[in-house]
């Protein structure tokens, strides 16, 4: 059988189809739908009468790869680039100091502070637990540490609580972090 350049045929006894892209002696080398060129003896091969137009517009990988990066192109997005030390952000802050949370604190004694500021904290604490909300950095200074311990003491009664000093980064030694486990 005879064939010209630019025949579409079929390979005998393999799922294989091409056109023709080289005649030589009684070898044929076709480029196969897949866009591979392979040789093959002329017996092996049959003519396919297939329409031009719909040869051109046929599926080849080619195509394919096109199609899907067109796809992809319009698909990609930007995503939003979140810090990876963002991400554990705490959602909430409570800020103790005494001139945070009153005017002035004249007149007021030491106990009377301390007992303001642990209602706030265990006011705030429990806030958080009936918002859902996860994370909240207590931030009551260095000092002497009683408020600190009084904290760590409001903390250590919740069980369903774990807290440990706050991103010394950010808030040095005076804050402790809180982390509360919602259930179900």
């Amino acid at each position: 059988m005879s064939f010209q350049l630019g025949d579409y045929v079929l390979v005998l006894d393999e799922d294989l189809s091409g056109i023709v892209k080289a005649l030589n002696d009684d070898m044929v080398s076709i480029e196969t739908d897949e866009g591979f060129e392979l040789d093959f003896p002329s017996d092996a091969l049959v003519k396919h009468k297939q329409d031009k137009m719909l040869r051109q517009n046929a599926f080849s990988y080619d195509n394919l790869n096109k199609i899907v990066s067109e796809k992809e192109q319009s698909a990609k997005r930007k995503p939003i680039k979140v810090k990876s030390k963002d991400r554990f952000e705490p959602t909430m802050e409570v800020d103790l100091h005494i001139n945070q949370l009153v005017k002035s604190s004249k007149g007021m004694s030491n106990h009377d502070i301390l007992t303001l500021q642990m209602d706030m904290a265990r006011h705030q604490l429990e806030f958080a637990i009936k918002k859902r909300i996860q994370k909240v950095v207590f931030i009551h200074g260095v000092g002497e540490g009683v408020l600190k311990v009084e904290l760590e003491y409001l903390f250590g009664r919740y069980n369903n609580i774990k807290f440990y000093d706050a991103n010394y980064q950010k808030y040095g030694l005076g804050a402790t972090e809180v982390y509360i486990y919602q259930k179900g």
